[in-house]
């Protein structure tokens, strides 16, 4: 692997390179370029893989080194007796990284080659796309090879940066813009931490590659309050870029990107970041009990919190997002009870099948121009290979057998009864339950029944029987009951006149919304498609990619099953694990999962639907959940409260203290000078009456001093 590992993350560079400098304009070789460095990058990585996988993982790990494989390039600064380098750092977790993100990121390339045209029509930055996202994947790459703080902490940041551009991709459309700069500023609070952290690292070991700090930790040099407070703080990194609590707000609006960018931060790029360096930094974490405790309650804590949300949100974008950041809660939790292998498993199958579901809701959004679930239904028959492999990503993110979340979530599960975790053990079932049925409320409304609210075309309003559609005033007065009413409706009733022109190509969902702002250059949405009763299956670019990932969103899991031994645990920990399979713990989270996907088809998966049935089922509490615990309307007071706080406090500083300073300089020196012109008369015997005035004083003085004998 030495003599081509560096390929892996300069693939990628080169193509951001080359498409940034030569192909600016929109043109498929753009697409093309992306796709065939990001291949080359995926082969390589998949050569560094077997490597791992011929020779025993046990055998291979250098215990010294804490890896495989150590490529010093070249040397970058000296800090007194340090000496830094840009260098590799690969090992089992490393190896799987490679693989995920070279591979999703491959898929995800390729379907962008889809769904950023259509009829022949290119988005106007089709270009712009695929060098970013070489970046994108040329900086997640670098994160993951890297062999120092220094080195992680640059493509820490650089995976930041590049999220804040795809994010707002489409910078002319303001959520595009708002969504982009929440994520970058609120990303930031974790970094400081992130940041600190690793200073102290280095004042504390004199070092900052990875194998001399776990050395420090190893002797007990790096130890005790010092240690706990430290890796707190790189937590801090880690909530910030996994969305974990309370950081989490930015991941829900980064929807307003395309969703291939939604896919790949969600799958293998920016929030699989946290998660990695938690992994690789476990040594560290785990000598720590503190910092461990911290890593799981805020888990489990994120797991259960995000799930709430995701079981009233309307955009079929967020339920996913909501989901991810309870997924990401779930992986540390395993982390933070010292599950290393659980954790990094189910970052592994997360990737897959969260990949799928993000391209999935892609290819609805591309097929129907809508991505709110209350206005579609009914796309089973329209769109069969994405109905299909949406709910084999459906399956294996609720945890049902064969599937990969099967198998990675029962070992989280696991680890926690086998640790005497009792209540993560607890969080982790419900947040299981309430995952299984949040997911499949979003398939039951995406794709059974009939089509619904397709409120473009007052044609289709005919589908559904007339009695449907009396609304009471009173009712969508009260924003409770118009979220519930919405679907068909309030929709119907409000806003038919004002689409007529179609102007917006009944795309804005309220939560969220995909299309652009300069819709006369490309209207990614399509102006043909009108809702889910004219819906179209998406093209093979498109469709291809999916059925791949639910091949492996079905078999993935099975590496880590616990009846071929668990291979997948001793690879990455390079020691054998007990093939152990808890029966009635997987049984009874198997059955509670099939309970949940068997509620959300009886209150969603009916041929008509009008009223949200969980408005009733959950009363004011709904509300809650709809406004997100009204988290974003605390944050905008506290930091309007803070920042006007300060201002008010650095207005009354400036003109009380800054202003009266600077005034009274100015003032002083006027009085000096008017005094001063007093002696200037103009007339010579004045002059010399105070210059002998002067002299005799001077004389006198010295005459009046005693004589030293």
């Amino acid at each position: 692997m030495a003599p081509y590992l560096w390929l892996i993350p300069a693939l990628p560079l080169a193509a951001f390179i080359l498409i940034t400098a030569f192909l600016r304009r929109p043109t498929r070789l753009a697409g093309y370029v992306g796709v065939a460095a990001i291949a080359g990058s995926f082969l390589i990585s998949m050569l560094v893989l077997a490597e791992g996988i011929a020779g025993s993982a046990a055998a291979m790990v250098n215990r010294e080194a804490h890896g495989w494989y150590i490529e010093r390039a070249i040397e970058w600064m000296r800090l007194g007796k340090t000496h830094l380098e840009i260098s590799f750092f690969v090992d089992p977790i490393g190896a799987v990284m490679l693989v995920v993100v070279t591979f999703v990121s491959m898929l995800v390339q390729i379907y962008s080659l889809g769904y950023m045209v259509e009829h022949g029509e290119m988005d106007p930055g089709f270009s712009r796309f695929f060098s970013f996202l070489g970046l994108f994947t040329f900086s997640m790459l670098g994160l993951v090879l890297a062999n120092n703080f220094v080195q992680l902490f640059v493509f820490w940041e650089l995976v930041g940066l590049c999220s804040y551009l795809l994010v707002g991709f489409w910078y002319h459309k303001p959520e595009a813009a708002e969504a982009a700069k929440k994520a970058f500023i609120t990303t930031r609070f974790g970094d400081l931490g992130f940041l600190i952290g690793i200073l102290i690292v280095f004042t504390v070991t004199g070092a900052f590659a990875f194998t001399e700090v776990a050395k420090a930790v190893e002797a007990g040099t790096f130890a005790g309050p010092i240690l706990a407070v430290t890796m707190v703080l790189l937590f801090c990194g880690a909530i910030g870029k996994s969305a974990q609590f309370p950081l989490h707000v930015w991941l829900p609006d980064a929807m307003e990107g395309p969703t291939p960018v939604s896919a790949l931060i969600h799958a293998a790029t920016m929030v699989a970041a946290g998660v990695y360096m938690v992994a690789r930094l476990f040594v560290m974490f785990e000598a720590s009990p503190t910092a461990m405790d911290t890593v799981a309650w805020i888990g489990a804590f994120t797991a259960i919190f995000a799930a709430t949300q995701g079981l009233v949100m309307r955009d079929i974008k967020r339920v996913l997002a909501y989901s991810t950041v309870s997924q990401l809660g779930y992986m540390m939790m395993a982390l933070g009870i010292g599950g290393l292998a659980a954790g990094v498993f189910h970052l592994t199958t997360h990737a897959f099948f969260k990949a799928l579901l993000f391209l999935g809701s892609g290819s609805v959004i591309h097929g129907s121009g809508e991505q709110d679930m209350f206005r579609l239904g009914g796309l089973a028959a329209k769109m069969p290979t994405t109905r299909w492999t949406f709910l084999f990503g459906s399956l294996a993110l609720a945890g049902i057998f064969p599937f990969a979340g099967f198998w990675s979530k029962d070992e989280i599960l696991l680890e926690a009864l086998n640790r005497g975790r009792l209540p993560l053990l607890i969080i982790g079932i419900v947040t299981a339950f309430m995952t299984a049925f949040y997911i499949f409320r979003a398939y039951f409304l995406t794709f059974s029944g009939r089509p619904r609210g397709d409120w473009t075309d007052p044609d289709a309003l005919h589908a559904v029987d007339a009695p449907q559609f009396t609304i009471d005033t009173h009712l969508t007065a009260d924003p409770i009951d118009r979220v519930a009413y919405e679907p068909i409706a309030y929709y119907a009733a409000t806003h038919l006149p004002a689409v007529e022109g179609h102007g917006d190509h009944g795309h804005d969902a309220a939560q969220g919304h995909e299309s652009h702002a300069d819709a006369s250059a490309h209207n990614e949405h399509h102006e043909h498609v009108r809702g889910a009763a004219h819906a179209h299956e998406s093209p093979a670019t498109m469709t291809g990619p999916l059925v791949v990932l639910a091949i492996f969103a079905l078999l993935i899991g099975l590496v880590g099953a616990p009846f071929f031994g668990n291979p997948f645990g001793v690879f990455v920990t390079g020691h054998e694990h007990t093939a152990e399979m808890n029966l009635p713990l997987a049984a009874g989270t198997t059955a509670l999962a099939l309970f949940a996907i068997w509620l959300a088809k009886r209150l969603y998966g009916q041929e008509t639907f009008v009223r949200e049935p969980l408005v009733g089922l959950l009363g004011p509490i709904y509300g809650l959940l709809a406004h997100r615990y009204y988290l974003d309307e605390f944050y905008n007071w506290l930091i309007g409260l803070t920042i006007l706080g300060v201002a008010s406090i650095a207005a009354w500083f400036d003109r009380n203290v800054i202003d009266r300073v600077v005034n009274g300089v100015g003032w002083v020196t006027q009085r000096v000078g008017h005094v001063a012109t007093l002696a200037h008369t103009g007339r010579v015997p004045n002059y010399a009456l105070v210059v002998f005035g002067g002299i005799a004083v001077i004389v006198l003085v010295l005459l009046s001093q005693p004589v030293a004998r």
